[in-house]
């Protein structure tokens, strides 16, 4: 069912200044940019051995990031777990009482299909099902 992590996902308030922090500071590599409308945010991926940390800024103040950062200042936003079956995945998960923000998945970044589970089935953590889009 679930592959590997694919990436962590960090909400910021100002991705330009992160962007420098995580390319210049910690020596990232910087893989580039991408907006996202669907989920009203900009995203900036940097390459981590075979895990992407993506850093994720607000388009709009109805962004679901934007409240994040307002309730929590930023920080650890999602993790993802990249999967072949993203429909049987959300089934199964369903069927073992997890419960699900996304019943049936939506576009992300690369034009992956993802499916949020909400975090209260995970001890406050939030999990991301991705499928690989034809761009990844």
């Amino acid at each position: 069912m679930i592959k590997k992590i694919d990436h962590i996902a960090i909400a910021v308030q100002n991705l330009q200044e992160e962007i420098a922090r995580y390319r210049d500071v910690l020596g990232l590599e910087f893989l580039g940019t991408e907006v996202v409308p669907e989920q009203k945010v900009t995203v900036a991926f940097f390459q981590v051995g075979d895990v992407r940390i993506e850093l994720l800024e607000p388009l709009s103040p109805d962004s679901p990031i934007s409240a994040f950062i307002e309730k929590k200042g930023g920080g650890l936003h999602h993790l993802s777990l990249e999967v072949d079956d993203i429909q049987a995945c959300i089934r199964q998960l369903q069927e073992k009482e997890v419960r699900m923000i996304d019943r049936e998945p939506r576009v992300g970044a690369h034009n992956a299909r993802i499916a949020f589970a909400h975090p209260k089935s995970f001890s406050g953590v939030l999990y991301e099902l991705q499928q690989k889009g034809d761009a990844s």
